[in-house]
């Protein structure tokens, strides 16, 4: 089951130390890679494109962070302060999140005009192997088409109040200014795989302006026609197409040991287990030499929920190993065991020896509790052979041996 964490970080650009709102949707098992969307001009995180891009990415396994710019949706600051520049420096901050937390993005996705801001961000993001645009303007000069009637009052007077897809806006000289500082060489000296969206009917963006970006960059490069397609991607079917399209190309180039673990889990020696930080709580990547799963802990502890917490992965250790030693036993024997479950918990309790001592503080014991049920047409006597061979399990006699765990610095 995917997973959905609002997660918030500074805005880079603000001397106002304010906070930029987010949403990481990531997808129930390890993710394939992390998807960094930024959103089109005075949209925001949740618009419907957005949402549904996202959710279908995620369920292809990849991991997403869409967010909204400084002063738009749920972050803090105003936006008649923001500009195109502090989108990109924006951007930057929400890869710098990512890095830090859980995963460099390896793909950015702008609609829009975030598509222009994407273009530009890439340079400040290594890490980012591709980028892809949907419906986006070549330069961001382009978006001053959208209040052309104000141009002349906001030179004037310095700012204007405009109405921008029903709801009204501020824009100031410093935005316009900023607008017309922008240039697109950029795209040229872009150096990571480019996927360019566009739709021959959009009336908001020409589809001149994905000629525009595709005739500057290098290759690689791939121009995907999006058809029958408003602006905005409002049908649904249409987002869907983009996303499926992503998840595709991108395999292309991202490292093959992004879509398997193989490469990771040949790097550890049989019989052992390597653990990795996912990110910087609880969250942490575990490999063995075939196997690779997640460990973390549950939300009200502070962790993300998406793995077993530590005691609950040594629960399912000696579990497993008691299902397996019994059944190993009972076909060894020719048993009629139809089905063997265990169900197990873990507990502390007070040592009773201890509870009276006046000279040592009480003892806490550490107790597994272990309920197993055995199916089948078994007598009584086998039954209970098979519960007395259930303690012979290698993890519950490790656990019960004289256990001594070493550590060793490396590095």
């Amino acid at each position: 089951m995917s997973k959905r964490i609002k997660v918030q970080f500074p805005a880079a650009a603000s001397e106002q130390n304010l906070q930029l709102n987010g949403l990481l949707e990531l997808p129930s098992t390890s993710p394939t890679a992390f998807v960094l969307f930024a959103h089109c001009f005075t949209c925001g995180k949740d618009i419907a494109a957005a949402s549904r891009i996202a959710r279908a990415l995620v369920a292809r396994g990849f991991g997403v962070l869409r967010f909204d710019f400084t002063g738009l949706g749920n972050s803090d600051g105003d936006f008649s302060n923001t500009n195109f520049s502090s989108n990109i420096a924006d951007l930057v901050s929400a890869a710098d999140f990512l890095r830090n937390e859980y995963q460099a993005p390896s793909i950015l996705v702008g609609h829009s005009l975030g598509g222009a801001a994407v273009l530009k961000a890439a340079q400040h993001v290594p890490e980012a192997l591709g980028v892809v645009t949907i419906a986006a303007p070549s330069n961001a000069e382009h978006v001053i088409k959208n209040f052309a009637v104000h141009v002349d009052e906001i030179d004037e007077h310095g700012q204007a109040d405009v109405n921008l897809a029903g709801r009204p806006f501020v824009i100031k000289k410093q935005f316009l200014d900023d607008l017309r500082d922008q240039d697109s060489d950029h795209i040229s000296s872009l150096k990571k795989a480019l996927l360019i969206f566009h739709s021959p009917m959009d009336q908001t963006v020409s589809i001149n302006e994905a000629e525009k970006i595709y005739r500057q960059a290098k290759h690689p490069k791939s121009f995907v026609t999006l058809d029958n397609a408003d602006h905005l991607l409002t049908n649904k079917d249409d987002a869907e197409y983009v996303a499926t399209t992503i998840a595709t190309w991108a395999t292309r180039y991202l490292p093959a040991e992004q879509f398997s673990t193989s490469a990771q889990e040949s790097a550890v020696p049989r019989g052992h287990v390597m653990v990795n930080e996912r990110n910087k709580q609880f969250t942490r990547d575990i490999h063995s030499d075939n196997h690779y799963w997640l460990s973390d802990e549950p939300l009200d502890f502070g962790g993300d929920n998406l793995g077993p917490d530590p005691y609950e992965q040594l629960l399912a250790s000696v579990g497993a190993c008691t299902s397996m030693t019994i059944r190993m036993y009972a076909n060894r024997k020719k048993l009629p065991l139809d089905d063997v479950s265990v169900t197990l918990s873990h507990s502390r309790s007070h040592v009773k020896d201890c509870q009276d001592c006046e000279d040592e503080k009480p003892q806490l014991l550490e107790v597994i509790s272990r309920e197993i049920s055995l199916k089948g047409d078994l007598t009584d006597a086998q039954r209970q052979r098979l519960m007395e061979i259930a303690d012979k399990c290698p993890v519950h006699k490790t656990l019960h041996g004289n256990l001594s765990i070493t550590s060793t610095l490396i590095n």
